[in-house]
């Protein structure tokens, strides 16, 4: 597996270890270091990083604020000096938290874990396209249960994100996947399952009501996120009759 990273940190010396921790393990791929998130989020545009090395503390935007913003992040390990910031950064769906110095041993346990994590985004979620390539999807297959699952569209109220893990609702029953929010984001089709809080994809053609920050859905509200807020209500806005 080789395995795209970028480094972000505007601490030259950092920067420099990271770089020499990345280049003795063969099968990661130094794509570019960066100095702060604007010139990170310029090589996330422009291509498929697999893994962002990532500090904390840096001018104008934070790692966490940086992490925070993006709709697609990739695989992400916390590379910081400070401590307190862990919980915050779980929150986020980091891969791993390292504390300054790193040692080269917990580095590469660190790399372990981003492995297993895109392994795992390869081999528990298997999508079965329509044939027609102009016909949109309906549904995916999914791990839950020790079984394969057919996950049909339709069904689907709306998907609960619980760490390494999603709740997806349905009609008639719920089903706990090993799948993140962030994975399950990107299999489905965003005009119809907008993700508007970090921790809740919707059914646009299941909602009831928007009222303020919630979102009335089934015989629930769901909080609407700040940085969500702008793209879900332009989605809105284009079925909005007026």
């Amino acid at each position: 597996m080789n395995i795209k990273c970028i480094v972000v940190d505007d601490e030259v010396h950092a920067r420099k270890v990271l770089e020499k921790f990345i280049s003795d393990i063969p099968h990661l791929e130094l794509v570019k270091s960066c100095k702060n998130a604007l010139e990170a989020m310029q090589v996330l545009n422009e291509q498929n990083i697999d893994a962002m090395f990532l500090d904390i503390n840096m001018p104008k935007v934070t790692g966490l604020n940086f992490l925070e913003n993006l709709r697609h992040p990739p695989a992400v390990v916390i590379t910081t000096a400070y401590r307190e910031y862990a919980v915050e950064a779980f929150d986020l769906d980091v891969i791993d938290y390292l504390h300054k110095p790193i040692p080269f041993p917990r580095f590469l346990k660190a790399v372990s874990k981003i492995e297993e994590k895109l392994k795992s985004k390869t081999e528990q979620t298997n999508i079965f396209s329509s044939p027609n390539p102009n016909k949109q999807k309906e549904f995916i297959f999914i791990k839950a249960d020790k079984k394969t699952i057919k996950l049909n569209f339709d069904d689907i109220i709306y998907v609960e994100g619980l760490g390494d893990y999603i709740k997806i609702h349905l009609k008639d029953k719920s089903i706990v996947s090993k799948l993140t929010i962030k994975r399950m984001e990107e299999l489905l089709p965003k005009k119809q399952f907008p993700r508007v809080h970090k921790s809740f994809i919707i059914a646009l053609n299941q909602i009831n009501a928007i009222e303020g920050n919630q979102i009335e859905i089934s015989d629930q509200k769901v909080p609407i996120g700040q940085i969500y807020r702008q793209t879900f209500m332009e989605l809105i806005n284009e079925h909005l009759k007026k």
